[in-house]
């Protein structure tokens, strides 16, 4: 039993650590690693992936259990001392307590099922992450983080580069902190734009939002970034990958919006997001 629980103990600690590792090297052999964290992180995360491994290595040198050993020597007799021909009393009054001691509590009984179950849960989705095929996240994860307000990732230089015309490289999410931060419509009229995201609806009128989700770190802290586009052709389904390309309008209300001229439907990209 002992030996069991060690090997479980062994398993939680450097068992999950190295299939963390495993799973990151292999997605950054394949390129895939940008679909969990922003490419800029690669240069810490993979070495201390490798690193993690030679430790995970090292670790076996140790025999099984030895990391619960805090170094305590306990002696041939319980660390009760050698000469019981003199104290036979209290060896027995202090074996009497090491069996009440030993018998597990209500609350440590409790303690351990918890240990236990959430090395389960903890296993169970190690494991899914080895087996099941890297993903991005959906159209459904952008619009539950859609609060409908301006972008945290929205800066003043991004603004004061569209006036001035400098927006070829511009992606969705920078369009969308133009759109929700000018003061100045007018000024973006007419600018040419190709833009690939994936389709979100509307919350009134007619057209599509082009939505892309922006990382900072990692995809959990992924938002949404979104702009209107007003096309001739059917709004795509939600979800679907599509290129655009049009000008930027200003709207009678004064919202801008993209008037697009091409909406065509494309594979998504090998990089989803946008950082």
């Amino acid at each position: 039993m002992h030996r069991g629980a060690s090997a479980w103990n062994r398993w939680l600690g450097v068992g999950l650590a190295s299939c963390l590792a495993v799973v990151t090297l292999g997605l950054a052999f394949t390129g895939r690693l940008a679909l969990y964290i922003n490419p800029s992180s690669n240069w810490f995360a993979i070495p201390m992936a490798v690193l993690l491994l030679v430790g995970a290595a090292l670790s076996f040198l140790l025999p099984l259990g030895a990391e619960e050993d805090h170094g305590h020597d306990h002696g041939t007799g319980g660390g009760h001392g050698q000469d019981h021909d003199d104290h036979d009393h209290d060896h027995d009054h202090d074996h009497g307590d090491e069996a009440r001691r030993a018998r597990p509590s209500g609350r440590a009984v409790v303690g351990t099922l918890a240990a236990v179950g959430g090395g389960v849960v903890a296993s169970g989705v190690m494991l899914s992450v080895v087996l099941l095929p890297p993903a991005s996240l959906s159209a459904e994860i952008a619009q539950t983080r859609d609060v409908g307000s301006a972008p945290l990732f929205a800066g003043a230089d991004v603004v004061a580069l569209a006036t001035h015309g400098d927006t070829a490289k511009f992606g969705v999410g920078d369009w969308a902190s133009v759109f929700a931060t000018a003061t100045n419509p007018d000024a973006f009229e007419g600018d040419a734009v190709t833009l690939t995201g994936f389709v979100t609806p509307l919350s009134s009128g007619g057209g599509f939002q082009l939505t892309r989700l922006v990382i900072t770190h990692c995809v959990i802290d992924a938002q949404p970034a979104s702009i209107p586009v007003a096309a001739a052709v059917s709004t795509p389904r939600t979800g679907k990958w599509v290129e655009i390309s049009g000008t930027v309008r200003s709207t009678a209300s004064g919202r801008l919006e993209i008037a697009a001229t091409t909406v065509k439907d494309v594979a998504e990209p090998r990089d989803p997001y946008e950082y």
